[in-house]
């Protein structure tokens, strides 16, 4: 059985990106190297601040849609309601 996960990164200046993935750690990593996506990279999108996880494939990859969907201050009060501080979740 997998983990599928939805994730939102957060750059310095809280722009923000949502993704979904299998192996979030990986896929974080990529983003922090500038391999993922030229979108972070163009905009130093880095920090993991916010991710659910799913069973299944099909459910993540709805809850990105749901989150690309919302008003950028509807994803800031998500993101603000589990992690205020922005604390990049992907730092041991």
């Amino acid at each position: 059985m997998h983990t599928y996960y939805t994730y939102i990164l957060a750059s310095y200046s809280r722009r923000l990106y949502v993704g979904v993935t299998r192996d979030l750690q990986r896929r974080v990593e990529r983003h922090k190297q500038g391999t993922a996506s030229s979108f972070t990279r163009e905009y130093a999108i880095k920090y993991l601040v916010y991710f659910e996880t799913f069973r299944y494939v099909d459910q993540a990859i709805q809850r990105e849609k749901q989150l690309k969907g919302l008003l950028r201050s509807k994803k800031l009060a998500l993101i603000e309601s589990v992690n205020p501080d922005y604390v990049d979740l992907a730092v041991p």
